[in-house]
């Protein structure tokens, strides 16, 4: 797959999370296999009017090049801004939010707001591409409907403005999370754009990764959900996409993917912080081992680095170590 003049090893995504792909959940990820990682969303606003909160979410790592970073916001002057802000700090990409449907975010007129706006969309394209010299991506939904005639249409606008790829998620707005995708707004967008169009949206096992290139026609698939249970997922579906033997996964292998990503966490957030941060965390890893339940109950109080590799090893070592998981479970 290639963006703009970016090649990438796989045609492998990793979607953008709010409050998940932060910069040690991005190397995790990278580790393997995913070809293009995605900040979580950024605000403009928060950007140029310099929030040392805001800009912190701009750190990155030589490690997980190349590297995407998602504004939003619903000002042209103001994205232009912060679009420059985010090339200057290092971005290979630079991608803007059409997807987002919290109520806080669509007040503001941004995220899924766009999609029902069609100039203003086309102003902050515009706007942006002209401030950058870097590649430019938008995320969409569907729309607002299940028609997904506003996808189709911002699509168009994109193009026509240079946006040089575009991933959709196709739920409407309305959806959230909810109910299925419909893959067919793929295969639309797909049919009628010459630039790279990504998948996205109910991929939860490598086998439905294949699948979305089959019915869609697509370039690239983008995996969100289902990487933060298991990160693996980019490496199963590579192996499948190639054609390779799918790699086993030992209990080991994924314990030290934990490990690694709990000293990330700490050596990014601090200890404090980050120990909050993997009470949850380290419960979505562990989902589907064998007493799961004991070990996330064991760490809800955790408060040290030591603490919390002692609790990870001990519970590696309550396990059957024979066991070979190959893991694609969610």
């Amino acid at each position: 797959m290639k963006i703009a003049d970016i090649d990438f090893e796989n045609p492998f995504i990793l979607a953008p999370l709010a409050g998940i792909t932060n910069l040690p959940f991005r190397l995790m990820v990278k580790s393997c296999g995913c070809a293009l990682v995605c900040s979580e969303m950024i605000s403009s606003n928060g950007l140029v009017h310099g929030s040392s909160k805001t800009l912190d979410y701009l750190i990155s790592d030589q490690k997980e090049k190349p590297t995407s970073f998602q504004i939003f916001g619903s000002k042209p002057e103001i994205m232009s801004e912060a679009a420059k802000i985010v090339e200057s700090k290092g971005a290979d990409i630079l991608d803007i939010n059409l997807g987002c449907s919290v109520r806080k975010v669509l007040k503001t007129g941004s995220g899924s707001a766009l999609m029902a706006n069609y100039k203003l969309a086309e102003q902050i394209f515009k706007s942006v591409r002209k401030s950058i010299s870097i590649p430019l991506t938008i995320k969409i939904r569907s729309g607002w409907d299940a028609s997904g005639d506003d996808a189709i249409e911002i699509a168009h606008i994109a193009e026509d403005c240079g946006v040089d790829a575009i991933a959709i998620h196709p739920r409407t707005a309305r959806q959230a999370f909810g109910g299925t995708s419909d893959w067919s707004i793929i295969k639309k967008i797909k049919n009628q754009l010459k630039i790279p169009v990504i998948g996205n949206g109910d991929v939860d096992t490598p086998e439905k990764a294949i699948q979305m290139f089959k019915e869609t026609g697509c370039d690239g698939v983008m995996i969100g959900r289902a990487a933060i249970h298991n990160p693996f997922i980019f490496k199963h579906s590579i192996a499948l996409y190639n054609k390779t033997p799918v790699p086993e996964i030992s209990l080991y292998d994924r314990f030290k993917l934990m490990s690694q990503y709990i000293d990330q966490s700490i050596s990014f957030l601090g200890e404090k912080k980050a120990c909050r941060l993997l009470r949850s965390r380290l419960g979505w890893f562990s989902k589907g081992l064998p007493n799961s339940s004991r070990f996330r109950e064991s760490i809800t109080k955790i408060e040290t680095q030591k603490q919390v590799q002692t609790l990870l090893w001990n519970f590696y070592n309550e396990l059957d170590k024979d066991q070979e998981l190959v893991y694609v479970d969610n």
